[in-house]
């Protein structure tokens, strides 16, 4: 039996659509029918050798995977609660067990010999592929929720949600607070709404660099809008003042992790304000040291989320709390939409569909 799969045979080379051989699950894996997989800027930065990770090609990438169980490992307990035919969704994040970020749930950050799917154990562009069976999560039939929208949820819907909710902690978040997120893409699309689902009355206010982005901003919640391009953050302090009527931001996510973008956010930051990035699209950062310890500003970094993260995301999704930006593509198209992730063309998720 075989399969298709887009598959990277080096760096900074498009991806080719080979037939190949379906895998064999292991005792304790299930081989998922992949029905849809979602397409994310790291799969092209992947691809283009920004991650410090060592592939053995040809290689398979894709993160974000829903599907539905085809056949279960001869190790598969029952308790697993599977079955031939359930949908499901794959938690990307494939710690170790041992380590202490493991051992306190953060899998995303295990220290160990973990890894994540798509960035080491093969990923999702295929129309197969095995999971181990703990990092399943059985989707109710009954929910309505269709594999397309599922996918982006376990990157793109479930990154900006821990972000939010960090910002929820410090609390930053409350009526008379105002609260940014930057970089309207495939995370801050989903950004937006948490800041309103979490955000405790906050005035949500979005930034981005194009009014198509910044209008899927408005259509998800946010209260203001402003267009960053080419715009001083003087500029944008001046806009800010006008539309709420204070020139600062009380908390900010910041979904593209570009230099110029955390740089705007850190300068608009009032005082005891928090950033939290998310984003990973630049390298370095530099902020004035004065301002952050003289105001008690915070500056974080937030990865991806753990499992119980996700199966919050999922149950906003179940009661139809979360609206979905999807343009749906076949395998076929990938390349092309690789090259619209990296010139930031994309609005939304592009999601890759198996039939």
């Amino acid at each position: 039996m075989s399969m298709y799969a887009a598959r990277m045979h080096g760096l900074k080379q498009p991806l080719q659509i080979d037939d190949i051989p379906v895998p064999e699950p292991g005792p304790d894996e299930v081989l998922v029918k992949v029905r849809a997989t979602g397409m994310c800027r790291s799969d092209y930065q992947l691809i283009d050798g920004y991650f410090p990770i060592d592939l053995t090609f040809p290689y398979i990438p894709g993160h974000e995977v829903a599907g539905q169980v085809e056949r279960l490992g001869s190790g598969v307990p029952a308790s697993a609660g599977l079955a031939e035919g359930d949908l499901v969704v794959v938690y990307p994040a494939w710690g170790d067990g041992t380590c202490r970020q493991c051992r306190e749930g953060n899998e995303q950050l295990c220290t160990g010999s973990g890894g994540w799917i798509g960035f080491g154990p093969p990923g999702g562009f295929a129309e197969y592929v095995n999971v181990p069976s703990r990092h399943l999560i059985r989707i109710d039939p009954d929910s309505g929720l269709e594999p397309e929208y599922l996918a982006p949820l376990v990157d793109a819907g479930l990154t900006p949600y821990r972000g939010m909710k960090r910002l929820r902690a410090a609390g930053r978040l409350a009526p008379g607070r105002t609260v940014a997120v930057s970089g309207i893409g495939g995370l801050g699309g989903y950004g937006v709404q948490y800041a309103r689902l979490l955000g405790g009355g906050a005035t949500v206010v979005a930034f981005a660099r194009d009014d198509a982005k910044l209008a899927v901003a408005r259509e998800n919640g946010a209260d203001h809008t402003i267009n960053t391009r080419g715009r001083t953050p003087d500029q944008v302090r001046a806009e800010l003042a006008e539309l709420t009527g204070r020139g600062e931001i009380d908390a900010a996510l910041d979904c593209s992790g570009a230099s110029q973008s955390l740089e705007l956010n850190a300068a608009l930051l009032a005082a005891e304000g928090t950033l939290v990035s998310v984003g990973l699209m630049g390298h370095s950062v530099e902020f004035p040291v004065f301002p952050f310890v003289s105001g008690e500003r915070t500056f974080s970094g937030s990865f991806w989320g753990n499992h119980n993260d996700l199966t919050e995301v999922l149950a906003l999704a179940g009661q139809g709390r979360i609206k979905h930006t999807v343009t749906p593509v076949r395998l076929g198209d990938i390349n092309d939409k690789l090259d619209e992730l990296a010139r930031g063309d994309v609005i939304g998720r592009v999601v890759v569909v198996f039939g």
